[in-house]
């Protein structure tokens, strides 16, 4: 099978949509299948790999990177220009299907471009665009309805969408898209281990034997990590943050007592999670929440919000607590009451690696493949149509529960207007209101 995928983010950017086309990449490469991706240029004079990540697979793996400009405020989020050169190359590669990953203004173009070639396309939904439009107020009447209105729009020229969790399947149809099934993310659980567990590193982060409640992600204002304050004033908690982003001089000017490690990638990222004492995760617009697997996978206890996938990852007193998202008092609570049960922390990590061992990236690369497998059969004419398998997708998704840091072009307070109107413009030219 080929197929071209269609991405806002790629490595060397490290976020959940650039890791899980990665690994989607890789794992088509692995079932014999001949994959494309296309995805904005990094920054000039960035350092870029040229075309191969590692990976025996990920050698074989083609990239276009289109030109892009940056985001202003956020330089990291990386906005591709309009460029001939996307058509040319879905065209060239002769795809049997298109893959978009978290369509938003190159997704947008790749939707379009497969529907002139005929090619049927699968949007993978990740990133909360509605959400983060009510949460900031952002843009040029970007509100939570007219992103809502680019959501729909993008996501009804797909054949399928797939959504990461079962609470953002069920926004996406309520919210008018069609055609929703579930896919969730992987996590590999060999790299993600407890035995990565350094005591060594435990002792001169926590030098006075406290308990050690972390965070891993993005320092960006839709993480709240800034609702770890009060829980870093706690007595023998020390908190440490993994990760960088715009909102790290004000964390770090808030959080005096805690110990902030930067970025953090590879063996070094594994043992960080599997030495934590408790992992916290503070964002409310998460569709999946990757770092939530990857603590779980590492044996660690978990504490996060109420909302989104999140409610899917923990079970509420088994691998961790749920709390009320936006609410610094609640985390504080939590982290207070586990930190003072190291019996329960044991229990529930015990529990949350067990939860997530069988999520392995294969058995999700699998399922992938079933999707698009569907979506060929449909699009030959075989099979169910799609609006019967829209509506057993709804039932689906009912309250089972099924087990994304992804590139924004609302990004925060710290993002200017003029940045957002770009975006829009962009999407104006290319979307039906």
């Amino acid at each position: 099978m080929r197929v071209v995928i269609v991405t806002e983010s790629f490595p060397p950017e490290v976020n959940g949509v650039a890791h899980s086309v990665l690994r989607t990449a890789e794992h088509l490469v692995r079932r014999g299948h001949q994959p494309l991706v296309i995805t904005p240029a990094p920054a000039r004079g960035a350092e870029c790999p040229p075309e191969t990540f590692g990976s025996a697979e990920a050698a074989e793996i083609p990239v276009v990177r289109i030109p892009s400009v940056p985001l202003p405020g956020y330089p990291q989020v990386r906005i591709a220009l309009p460029s001939r050169q996307l058509a040319a190359a879905v065209a060239a590669h002769r795809p049997d299907i298109v893959h978009l990953a978290s369509p938003f203004v190159l997704g947008a173009r790749g939707a379009q471009v497969a529907a002139r070639l005929g090619v049927p396309a699968v949007a993978v939904y990740q990133t909360d665009l509605a959400g983060y439009a009510h949460a900031y107020r952002a843009g040029r009447g970007l509100g939570e309805a007219a992103a809502w209105r680019r959501i729909r729009s993008v996501h009804r020229a797909a054949a399928r969408t797939l959504a990461p969790s079962t609470p953002a399947a069920q926004d996406l149809t309520a919210h008018g898209v069609p055609r929703v099934q579930l896919w969730p993310r992987g996590v590999d659980s060999a790299r993600f281990h407890p035995r990565h567990r350094d005591e060594a590193l435990h002792r001169a982060l926590a030098p006075g034997g406290e308990v050690l409640v972390g965070y891993v992600g993005r320092l960006a204002p839709e993480k709240r990590v800034d609702l770890l304050t009060a829980a870093s004033a706690l007595p023998g908690v020390r908190v440490v943050v993994v990760g960088d982003g715009p909102s790290a001089p004000g964390l770090k000017a808030s959080m005096p007592g805690a110990v902030f490690l930067g970025r953090r990638t590879g063996e070094e990222l594994a043992r960080c999670f599997a030495t934590l004492d408790l992992f916290v995760h503070t964002g409310p617009l998460e569709t999946f929440c990757q770092t939530i697997q990857e603590a779980m996978a590492s044996g660690v206890p978990v504490v996060g919000p109420a909302a989104g996938g999140p409610l899917d990852l923990v079970a509420h007193h088994r691998t961790g607590l749920l709390v009320p998202p936006r609410d610094g008092a609640a985390v504080a609570r939590a982290v207070a009451e586990l930190a003072a049960d190291p019996v329960r922390r044991a229990a529930y990590g015990q529990a949350g690696r067990a939860e997530v061992t069988a999520r392995t990236w294969e058995a999700v690369g699998d399922l992938l493949l079933r999707h698009y497998a569907e979506v060929l059969a449909e699009h030959r004419g075989a099979g169910v149509p799609a609006t019967e398998e829209s509506a057993a997708a709804v039932e689906a998704v009912g309250g089972e529960a099924v087990p994304t840091v992804a590139v924004k072009a609302v990004a925060g307070e710290a993002v200017p207007s003029a940045a957002v109107v770009v975006a829009e413009d962009a999407l104006a030219e290319e979307l039906p209101a």
